[in-house]
């Protein structure tokens, strides 16, 4: 059965290219036919535009740059003028600072907000008992936040703490690429991999 467990390699020969190094199990050896297909969908057009951008971002600002510059910088790299931002609304402060330095940076921006639509949770077929609190509640709506960006035509999207599986909506549904800045974690102040290295937080697990 093919499978692909690159996390338990221990060598990872394939960054240094030695491909004679590569265990038989290697996905670079056992899914040899998409290896030669990823080349050809990299060198179209539209998809090594935005990976020669991913690679002058990571080799000018590697360690050099924090994220939301990278961003800035990748998405002029790919000549994005009009930026959509798709925020949480527990993160309205972040989204505003990072709208604004964006626009400074010369971007036209535009942001929507997961509660956009005023929809109320029980037209999901949520009741009661399965809403956070009595009365209305608006449902995040990732959906149409990312059919307004589309319908704005822009060329670059950006996440801002949307809740695990509305980032996966969003960017399912969204025409322009997709770059997440924030990845919420209310727990860990919005570092995910922390929950990694501190002992207490692994226990919650």
């Amino acid at each position: 059965m093919k499978r692909a467990l690159c996390d338990k390699c221990t060598s990872k020969s394939c960054s240094s290219g030695l491909i004679d190094k590569l265990s038989e199990e290697c996905p670079t050896m056992v899914f040899r036919d998409l290896v030669e297909k990823s080349l050809e969908i990299a060198l179209k057009p539209e998809v090594k535009k935005l990976l020669v951008a991913a690679s002058l971002v990571e080799k000018r600002g590697y360690c050099e740059w924090p994220r939301l510059r990278e961003v800035a910088e990748f998405a002029k790299l790919i000549d994005a003028e009009k930026i959509g931002l798709a925020f949480c609304i527990g993160l309205s402060n972040e989204a505003l600072a990072v709208a604004d330095y964006l626009r400074r940076k010369g971007f036209q921006v535009f942001s929507v907000c997961c509660k956009c639509g005023a929809i109320d949770k029980s037209r999901l077929g949520l009741g009661e008992e399965d809403k956070l609190r009595k009365g209305f509640e608006a449902m995040c709506n990732p959906v149409l936040q990312a059919l307004i960006l589309n319908k704005l035509n822009t060329n670059l999207n950006i996440t801002v703490g949307l809740c695990v599986g509305h980032d996966a909506v969003f960017t399912k549904i969204s025409k322009a690429p997709v770059v997440c800045l924030i990845a919420k974690d209310r727990v860990t102040g919005h570092n995910p991999a922390l929950a990694l290295y501190v002992p207490y937080l692994r226990r919650r697990l």
